[in-house]
């Protein structure tokens, strides 16, 4: 049942939300000019593909609003300033200015099955986000070096063990852990540029934070919450969320052409990770990337493909799929995965103010072994991207569809006891800009489970987000 201090904070963050909006919306607030700091991600970042291992896009993005004037970046009055808490009397300036970028945000979600589904119920939950970007040569280090941190902070409840659902219904409350509350340094990050055109890094990965597909939202806090639209769940076998890894990217015109990688099988975003190190095996990621210019429009091609040395059954747990609760069957390990997958999107209208507001269709296909990856085929299209309404330019939205092909040898494990099926779903949202600090969004889902005996279920979600 949800309590009522959580119920009140979750209110009162979503009614200071909604005042902020209507004061907001009579100002007739205009789109930012300063890309950096406008609610859609800054160019590099907006321009990189889903890039396992690589956060090239974010590493350059950063590096790019560290070298602006900090007044431009903290300042301004307080339903204008990029930030709720301001320059901090001067100090985030003098820290920007010196290559240091620290970013926090919470997000709070009510979400809940109104009808089908396992059960008809809400639930409130959220998370804390903490970055740090460090210029390494602004520091002292060499020319090249950047350093990025990622801590997150976990608690409260989920619908997604509501549903029925393969995929989480809202995946930002399933990691680092799926329950109760929790803090994890989830992502520790060293990369060096050879280059202008190539780069290397190793640490500890959050390879969440580096699927970044354009146009999608996909691999921020603002765009879809299903797992099926926010990264490809081909991946959910060979990929853990957090763990160690290295890799390398070519780039062309600052975005990855190539780009491959080594992590260790080992989700550990709770633990250290040294003493799993590579004892399961390892997972080597490669992709290539092609940029389009169709009808003149920005768009990208892509196919990638992972394979791992690990063991695992159909029901090793995945951080990127819900687990089957109840399902207790002894099953045979298998020794290595594989997984290949290809994806597109493609702009269809780009502002000629801003080059960053734009919207378009994304497509997402996969392909992976039957056993033991719970998955066997995917596939996921839609339209998103920046709102099509020119009162509301840093609004964005989306509408997603996904289609799940269940592996075989996961529907045979227990036919009778647990029948199971594919899964297919469509997630709808509107992303509102309240403030450029302030975002709400109402989410709209329609999922048939992959658990025949739970019903297809509407699910109505409301999502606040505050940038610190």
């Amino acid at each position: 049942m949800l309590s009522f201090p959580r119920f009140a904070n979750s209110a009162a963050c979503i009614l200071q939300a909604v005042a902020v909006y209507m004061v907001a919306a009579s100002a007739q607030a205009q789109e930012p000019t300063d890309p950096s700091i406008s609610m859609t991600q800054p160019p590099l970042v907006t321009e990189t593909e889903p890039m396992l291992g690589s956060e090239i896009g974010s590493e350059i993005a950063e590096a790019d609003s560290l070298s602006q004037t900090p007044t431009s970046l903290f300042g301004g009055p307080w339903y204008e300033r990029p930030k709720l808490t301001g320059d901090w009397f001067g100090t985030r300036s003098a820290l920007a200015g010196n290559g240091i970028g620290i970013d926090v945000s919470n997000t709070q979600y009510h979400q809940g099955v109104t009808s089908g589904g396992l059960e008809q119920a809400f639930r409130y939950g959220g998370r804390n986000d903490y970055f740090l970007n460090v210029d390494g040569e602004k520091v002292g280090l060499s020319k090249g070096s950047f350093m990025t941190l990622h801590g997150e902070t976990r608690y409260g409840d989920s619908a997604n063990s509501l549903t029925g659902a393969l995929m989480p219904v809202n995946l930002m409350l399933a990691v680092p852990q799926p329950n109760g509350t929790v803090t994890a340094l989830t992502g520790v990050k060293l990369t060096q540029f050879l280059s202008e055109q190539s780069l290397v890094y190793a640490g500890k990965i959050n390879t969440l934070d580096d699927f970044k597909q354009p146009i999608t939202g996909a691999g921020t806090l603002n765009g879809f919450q299903n797992s099926a639209l926010m990264l490809n769940p081909i991946y959910a076998r060979t990929v853990p969320y957090s763990t160690f890894g290295a890799g390398f990217a070519y780039l062309e015109n600052m975005e990855p052409l190539f780009a491959a990688a080594v992590f260790d099988t080992n989700n550990t975003p709770t633990v250290s990770g040294f003493d799993t190190f590579f004892d399961n095996g390892a997972t080597v990621f490669a992709q290539l990337n092609l940029q389009t210019r169709f009808f003149g429009l920005p768009g990208h091609q892509g196919v990638s493909g992972t394979y791992s040395s690990g063991t695992y059954t159909d029901l090793t747990p995945s951080a990127y799929l819900d687990p089957i609760d109840g399902l207790v069957i002894a099953t045979t390990p298998k020794t290595g995965s594989w997984s290949m997958a290809y994806n597109s999107d493609q702009a269809f209208y780009v502002s000629p103010d801003n080059p960053q507001r734009k919207w378009g269709v994304f497509s997402t296909l996969g392909i992976a072994d039957s056993n033991p990856s719970p998955i066997n085929w995917f596939g996921s299209a839609g339209i998103s991207g920046s709102s099509p309404f020119t009162v509301r330019k840093a609004d964005t939205f989306g509408i997603g569809y996904f289609y799940v092909g269940v592996s075989d040898p996961l529907k045979s494990l227990a036919p009778n006891l647990f029948p199971l099926q594919n899964e297919n779903g469509v997630e709808l949202y509107y992303n509102v800009q309240a403030t450029r600090w302030c975002q709400i969004t109402p989410d709209l889902q329609v999922l048939d489970p992959f658990r025949e005996r739970a019903d297809s279920s509407l699910l109505f979600g409301l999502r606040a987000k505050i940038d610190f």
